[in-house]
């Protein structure tokens, strides 16, 4: 049987909600990757950046920006060293400048995908997948690629019976 990991990142507090900003107590794409465990298994790996971003909303996509217009590459607390165990890895993340945010390619450049399948896992709030398939496929080396998913941010909590199908026709 097919091993599975969810990488994901995920902002919880304030967030954009259908046209205006919202505190939400979890994050949009950590909701669809609890889903996507839910709904095929595997292992849950959270991207978590050592600076935190700024409580504020707009203060966070104002960061968010910056790395993305600089290539940065946040530290993280903790990475992972090896997939060799998986054979399926999802991508998860929230739409930030049309792609993920750079955290999530601080530790996707660590690791080796030969032999790996990818899909990419969007969440967002009009964006739908950006350019995030074209972004994992030039990092993720050696890999093959599963159709992705976008799912509004706003609509995550009510989105399990689509994510469960799309996952299991993933794998």
């Amino acid at each position: 049987m097919a091993k599975n990991l969810i990488i994901y990142y995920s902002r919880k507090g304030e967030n954009y909600w259908n046209g205006s900003v919202k505190n939400i107590s979890k994050g949009n794409t950590e909701i669809v990757a609890e889903f996507i465990q839910k709904a095929v298994g595997g292992d849950l790996f959270e991207v978590d950046t050592v600076k935190t971003y700024d409580a504020d909303y707009y203060v966070c996509i104002e960061e968010a920006k910056k790395e993305l217009h600089e290539n940065a590459r946040p530290e993280l607390k903790k990475y992972l060293d090896s997939i060799a165990e998986y054979d399926n890895v999802f991508v998860c993340g929230p739409c930030w400048w049309g792609t993920f945010p750079m955290a999530v390619f601080t530790q996707l450049e660590k690791l080796d995908f030969a032999g790996k399948k990818v899909m990419a896992v969007m969440t967002h709030e009009g964006s739908g997948l950006g350019s995030c398939e074209r972004d994992l496929k030039k990092i993720c080396d050696g890999a093959t690629f599963g159709k992705g998913l976008a799912v509004h941010g706003a609509d995550a909590a009510k989105s399990e019976s689509t994510v469960a199908a799309w996952a299991k026709q993933a794998v």
